[in-house]
């Protein structure tokens, strides 16, 4: 928390934004969620239940960047059957793979209170650049004094470039599960002292 005389926002390019900092993500306030589609007819939604992030607001705010880190084995999609499946080595193999990595590179362009965030995503130790479309939702302080800001996120990615290939053929055509795997992410940051 800053103390009184420190300015806990500032106003950039026509938005209230945090001051500059370090923020965490907050565990309470999070999902980190994805989509797939199934049997090409309908969505199968999941989440990690584990994941840390680590903001670092810069001074000029386009100079901000992330690391993150999620637990593999904490892949939640309802069905424990299904997860004991995406944890296997046909899919995330946990335990020999136990984070999925995102290290952002950059902010490649902004728009109002959207921003285009480069990175490095690692899963299963293939790293690949991905674009996230992240809008900025917001800043304030907790009822506990916490100063925090929300965020949302969204990208879409091949698993297969990631070596998550399994997969079965469907007797109509197509496949069971989809390259393709929306990524959705929501949360709050708050600020370390």
């Amino acid at each position: 928390m800053t103390s009184s005389t420190d300015a806990v926002t500032r106003d950039w390019d026509g938005l209230t934004i945090p001051a500059a900092g370090t923020y965490v993500l907050d565990a309470a306030h999070k999902r980190v969620g994805f989509v797939a589609r199934h049997m090409m007819v309908s969505k199968v939604r999941g989440e990690f239940n584990e994941a840390t992030a680590t903001i670092t607001v810069a001074e000029d705010p386009l100079q901000s960047s992330v690391v993150a880190t999620i637990q593999a084995a904490s892949i939640d999609t309802t069905q424990a059957d299904r997860d004991a499946h995406l944890r296997s080595p046909e899919f995330l193999d946990a335990e020999k793979f136990p984070t999925l990595e995102f290290r952002s590179t950059g902010v490649k362009s902004h728009s109002g209170s959207e921003f285009v965030l480069t990175g490095d995503l690692t899963i299963r130790d293939v790293t690949r650049p991905v674009e996230l479309e992240v809008e900025f939702e917001g800043v304030g302080r907790s009822p506990f004094g916490q100063d925090i800001f929300g965020f949302s996120a969204s990208t879409e990615i091949d698993r297969e470039e990631f070596g998550l290939t399994w997969n079965v053929a469907l007797e109509t055509g197509g496949v069971l599960v989809s390259r393709k795997i929306k990524i959705e992410i929501e949360g709050e940051a708050l600020r370390q002292a």
